[in-house]
């Protein structure tokens, strides 16, 4: 599977170091990575379809100083997609607002028939992808009975809805931003932990570090903005259990084996 990496803080402060962790991890989880900082109104996003470990690419972003307050990244070890750019996480989108979203995806989508309609529009061919652009959906709808204008509580619970109605039978571990929001949900045990930074959040698939990490909640979508915890949802009963023989049915079902 893939994993995922997400901070949310108050005031700017320097990642690189947990980055050279985090994409250390690329030994195993060698697909793509991605890379999203979304400070100041400008969003920064670098993505490649092949192992983060030897990208001339990250190592030239990781030689400047990061000093941020959000980041999402990524690391990919694919299930359903070819490898590709187009099926590199993080994945963007814009609603009818002009909002940008992205997202990053460590699960896998079994069965969803919510999500079925989305493969014939998207870019890739990756379950992620069409979670996203079902979220834009819903929020676009919401934004045109508005006349284009949502409150922050409307969006958070509308993705909150998206994401419990796609968690039956499915592993949905998510890092979503949207231009204001750190939005995270996990529904597979021992999959995300997290730990409390200088006036902040960090959220990751495994510790980065010895000290200080505690498993996140599970089934249950969490929202932060500057490193605050600003939603917690009610918690849904749809655990995702590992079935490796499922597992690899899925496989050979899109390799064409």
């Amino acid at each position: 599977m893939c994993e995922l990496l997400g901070i949310s803080a108050q005031k700017k402060i320097r990642i690189n170091d947990l980055l050279e962790i985090f994409f250390s991890h690329s030994l195993e989880h060698r697909n793509g990575w991605g890379l999203a900082l979304p400070d100041e109104d400008e969003l920064f996003l670098a993505r490649e379809s092949h192992k983060a470990i030897d990208s001339a690419y990250l190592k030239g972003i990781l030689k400047d100083d990061i000093n941020t307050s959000g980041c999402i990244a990524h690391i990919r070890k694919a299930t359903i997609g070819e490898v590709s750019q187009k099926n590199t996480h993080p994945f963007s989108a814009f609603d009818k607002s002009g909002r940008q979203w992205i997202l990053a995806h460590n699960g896998t989508i079994f069965s969803s028939g919510i999500l079925a309609p989305y493969q014939y529009t998207q870019e890739g061919t990756t379950d992620s992808e069409r979670i996203l652009l079902y979220i834009i959906d819903r929020i676009n709808k919401l934004c045109t009975k508005a006349d284009h204008v949502i409150s922050s509580e409307i969006r958070m619970h509308s993705v909150d809805d998206a994401i419990r109605s796609i968690t039956y039978g499915n592993k949905v571990n998510l890092l979503i931003y949207d231009g204001e929001f750190l939005y995270a949900h996990k529904n597979e045990p021992g999959t995300m932990y997290e730990k409390d930074i200088d006036e902040g959040i960090m959220l990751s698939t495994v510790p980065l570090e010895s000290k200080g990490w505690r498993e996140f909640e599970q089934n249950r979508l969490m929202v932060y903005r500057r490193g605050e915890l600003v939603y917690a949802g009610d918690r849904h009963d749809n655990t995702y259990i590992h079935d490796e023989a499922k597992m690899k049915y899925l496989y050979f079902a899109y390799s064409g084996l």
